[in-house]
């Protein structure tokens, strides 16, 4: 009986021993957590899932469509810059496209909301006192500006001009990272995700559009809802919005506009935007739209019902901002078509 008891107890002491080598030291199953799941998706990863996410600022001018990689991003934020023209923060961890671009210059609430996801920063150009910020703040980022057309981090197309022609080499960013003492695996918390047989409420909305004060009807951004996908696919002055090279589509499954206070704060027109009181929002998602809140948790921009957080769908995410004057009812225009 003495040695049955010893081998039961050596027994148990070996299958503690293997399940703890699994546990990393908060407890979890570092078997799950090294695959885990994509943080701005929610969809599950095979590898990757702790890469450093990487956020770029887009140029929208007209002379920059189309651009490249956008429909690579796991997350676009989509605000205005100066006048009328939007400016886009994609961020990109689930997918590395080849190329992102045109890469444009810097502005503080786009850096604030990359500083929010852990993400490095790379943008094209600032400010001297923009450039300032971000070296007080330690924002860890890679500047276009210091690799113009260097060929590896950053490339000058031809084909288009300057300041519309800066494109970035994605297959460098790591490298240069790491080169300048940077991480390039960072675990991030997942934002909040239904499950993936889960699905939100809400009226209907199949053509949703969004006109920022001073464009014209014509110019509106529009998205479409597919209901064989059940994807939304994004439109810009009446044209699809698509890959340069292929003309991928890009197609969104969470559609997230959120009002925020705008000002503009130099001669030059440039903005600040409040990203961090909260405010109304519109989340829609499979052809519906619900009438939410948008919160600033530790930096992230999440819908909220009654101050709790509620799941996007897995997928694919874009963010419209606009500004708390004239409103979302005056700003957004939704029909069943």
């Amino acid at each position: 009986m003495v040695r049955k008891s010893l081998l039961l107890l050596l027994l148990a002491s070996l299958l503690f021993l293997i399940s703890c080598s699994k546990l990393g030291n908060d407890g979890k199953d570092s078997d799950k957590t090294s695959k885990g799941t994509f943080p701005l998706t929610g969809i599950k990863a095979e590898e990757g899932a702790d890469r450093r996410i990487v956020s770029v600022m887009i140029n929208n001018h007209p002379a920059a469509r189309p651009q490249s990689g956008l429909s690579q991003a796991d997350i676009v934020f989509e605000m205005l810059a100066e006048g009328n023209m939007t400016r886009f923060l994609a961020f990109f961890q689930s997918e590395q496209p080849e190329v992102v671009g045109p890469v444009r210059s810097a502005r503080e609430y786009y850096f604030d909301l990359a500083e929010g996801y852990d993400a490095l920063y790379v943008y094209h150009g600032a400010a001297k006192f923009i450039n300032a910020m971000i070296n007080d703040r330690q924002i860890e980022y890679l500047n276009g500006a210091l690799h113009d057309n260097d060929g590896y981090l950053f490339k000058r197309e031809s084909f288009r001009e300057a300041p519309h022609n800066s494109y970035l080499q994605y297959n460098s960013v790591y490298e240069e990272a790491e080169a300048k003492g940077y991480e390039s695996t960072k675990a991030v918390e997942p934002l909040p995700f239904l499950a993936e047989e889960e699905t939100n409420d809400g009226d209907p909305a199949h053509h949703i559009t969004i006109s920022y004060e001073g464009k014209s009807p014509e110019n509106a951004i529009e998205y479409v809802y597919d209901e064989q996908t059940e994807k939304l696919t994004r439109y810009e002055d009446q044209e699809q919005t698509v890959e340069l090279n292929t003309e991928v589509p890009v197609e969104v499954d969470n559609l997230f506009i959120v009002e925020a206070h705008h000002e503009v704060i130099d001669d030059e027109g440039r903005r600040d935007i409040d990203l961090q009181s909260g405010g109304n929002a519109y989340l829609i998602q499979k052809g519906h739209l619900q009438k939410v809140e948008w919160k600033n948790e530790e930096g992230r921009i999440i819908p909220v019902i009654d101050g709790q957080p509620i799941g996007f769908l897995q997928g694919k995410t874009w963010v419209n901002v606009v500004p708390s004057t004239p409103g979302l009812e005056q700003s957004i225009t939704i029909t069943n078509e």
